[in-house]
């Protein structure tokens, strides 16, 4: 069982850099000074490597004028790279006791910085609201198990998130930065279309977190751009996603076939929609989608 104890944690200054990041012996003293024990279900693996934080600080492209939006700050490894660079950082951390102690490891390890963070202590999944000017970039390293949702529901309720950088698990950095006829395309590679161009931006071992995870992980940058033109909603657009790859290896036709109402509603939809109906979903882009969507509103307004 993890204990739960003080919220004020006193650091040592022992494997303090200049630079106040934390190092493995830093991550584990303010991890033993509260009683943590990382746990798979919050998917807690922290960052204990300084070189790869400034990678991913530098790789964000994040400036002066920025505010962070940071998920799942954990002990604050990346916050305390994101300080000293951006104007502001709103870490949103679901576990009250990691939320409690990071103003505090602020405030030891980068005293002149620490005016420039809000914690939140919330859910990211279920964020509505956050304090003070609106976030312009996202900067994370996503629980693994959580990542996709948690990142496609940041870029809905955020609009004024022009771009980001979010570390995840290698195979999820895949699946987003994947392209129509990958073999690791699919509905999150999508979904992430609608929002944003999204890209690979580099590998990261599993060695420089702590707990040491069994996987490898991934940078993926993005950057928002408008959603296609369409007369369909979001909604109704990835309704049309999730049904082509829940069954990704039938045709359109009879994947759609639920969705439509029958095989041949399918068919009617995707010829006018200007689809094959024999192709699969992994064949066709958001664009795509989003003009299936509109043809079956289409179709229902006229009947």
């Amino acid at each position: 069982m993890t204990r739960r104890g003080r919220s004020a944690v006193t650091i040592s200054t022992a494997d303090r850099p200049d630079s106040g990041l934390l190092g493995a012996a830093a991550v584990r003293e303010i991890a033993a000074a509260l009683g943590l024990r990382p746990t798979k279900t919050l998917g807690q693996n922290f960052v204990i490597d300084a070189n790869t934080v400034r990678r991913i600080v530098r790789a964000a492209g994040v400036g002066a004028d920025d505010v962070v939006l940071e998920v799942g700050p954990g002990l604050g490894s990346l916050t305390l790279g994101l300080l000293p660079e951006v104007g502001r950082v709103v870490a949103v951390e679901i576990d009250p006791v990691l939320a409690g102690a990071l103003p505090e490891t602020v405030r030891t390890r980068l005293p002149a910085y620490a005016h420039r963070l809000d914690v939140v202590t919330a859910d990211a999944m279920r964020l509505e609201v956050l304090p003070g000017e609106p976030p312009t970039r996202l900067v994370a390293n996503l629980p693994y198990n959580v990542a996709v949702p948690v990142l496609l529901h940041a870029l809905e309720r955020f609009p004024s998130l022009a771009g980001g950088l979010v570390m995840v698990q290698a195979e999820v950095a895949d699946r987003l930065a994947a392209g129509p006829g990958s073999r690791t395309y699919g509905a999150p590679s999508v979904k992430a279309r609608w929002y944003a161009d999204v890209r690979r931006a580099g590998p990261v071992s599993r060695t420089v977190f702590w707990p040491e995870p069994r996987v490898d992980s991934g940078l993926v940058a993005f950057t928002r751009h408008a959603p296609p033109a369409t007369t369909a909603s979001r909604g109704e657009v990835f309704a049309v996603i999730d049904a082509a790859f829940a069954q990704r290896r039938k045709t359109l036709r009879a994947a759609l076939s639920a969705w439509a109402g029958s095989p041949s509603a399918a068919e009617a939809v995707l010829r006018a929609a200007g689809v094959d109906p024999g192709a699969r979903g992994e064949g066709l882009g958001v664009d795509d989608f989003a003009r299936i969507a509109a043809a079956r509103g289409a179709a229902t307004g006229a009947s």
